[in-house]
């Protein structure tokens, strides 16, 4: 069976179109969460992705605080300034969908969450140390997360100590112990790689394909500006932070 497994969309209609086109037949979608903030195509990304086979969604940050689940006071200016405007053109179909996204999923030997098992929503895994932490808040083999933005496996050995790795596109990887999985984000890449993040995940091989995808960013940016969402919004999409 082939999965694709995506998180951090961020109301990137042509991101996600792109990856879509990419992955090919799949038999069923995991999204990790944020399907909107940052973006112009919040509406149409939810559309898209509720589209998609045998779909498993969960909430990120911004899909609560679009959803007033949690405060924007956390956030930036620019990422709080695109959750008000977002709020004036969501419909009430979005906000459906976005109210029944749940926090955190085990599907067979896999926990998905956006954050990390121990805080779901907020947060970051970005080094070996907030990994090892996590590694005791859930009990299936593997942990697949979003909201860095950034694709990355962390590997617990047998010592307890904690490998990273960042995948390049087109890398594969088949997991052998305890470990956490990224796959990146579609619509708003922050590892200094503008091109849209996804993996497959293949049951039958047991791997997991990290792949990127170009997209077309410029009618996106255009799209971002036109919408009154601060324009570091769209300057950011062409070079990945």
């Amino acid at each position: 069976m082939r999965t694709l497994i995506l998180s951090d969309i961020h109301a990137n209609l042509n991101a996600l179109e792109a990856v879509l086109q990419s992955a090919g037949e799949v038999d069923q979608v995991w999204f990790l969460g944020d399907v909107v903030g940052y973006g112009p195509d919040p509406n149409e990304c939810i559309q898209l992705l509720r589209a998609q086979p045998n779909l498993q969604a969960l909430m990120g940050n911004h899909d609560a605080a679009l959803m007033d689940f949690i405060s924007i006071d956390r956030f930036n200016y620019e990422a709080a300034e695109a959750i008000r405007v977002q709020a004036g053109m969501i419909s009430q179909e979005s906000q459906d969908f976005l109210e029944l996204l749940r926090l955190k999923l085990e599907i067979d030997d896999l926990t998905l969450v956006h954050g990390s098992p121990r805080n779901p929503i907020w947060e970051y895994i970005l080094g070996s140390t907030t990994a090892r932490a996590n590694f005791d808040d859930f009990s299936t083999q593997g942990c697949l997360i979003g909201h860095t933005h950034v694709p990355s496996i962390f590997i617990l050995n047998e010592h307890g100590d904690v490998q990273t790795l960042l995948p390049e596109n087109g890398d594969r990887w088949k997991p052998s112990g305890r470990f956490i999985l990224n796959p990146g984000s579609v619509g708003q890449p922050r590892n200094f790689d503008p091109r849209a993040a996804f993996v497959i995940w293949d049951d039958e091989e047991g791997t997991f394909l990290f792949k990127r995808v170009v997209y077309d960013i410029e009618s996106v940016a255009e799209r971002i500006l036109r919408s009154g969402i601060p324009k570091r919004q769209s300057t950011r999409l062409f070079i990945g932070t």
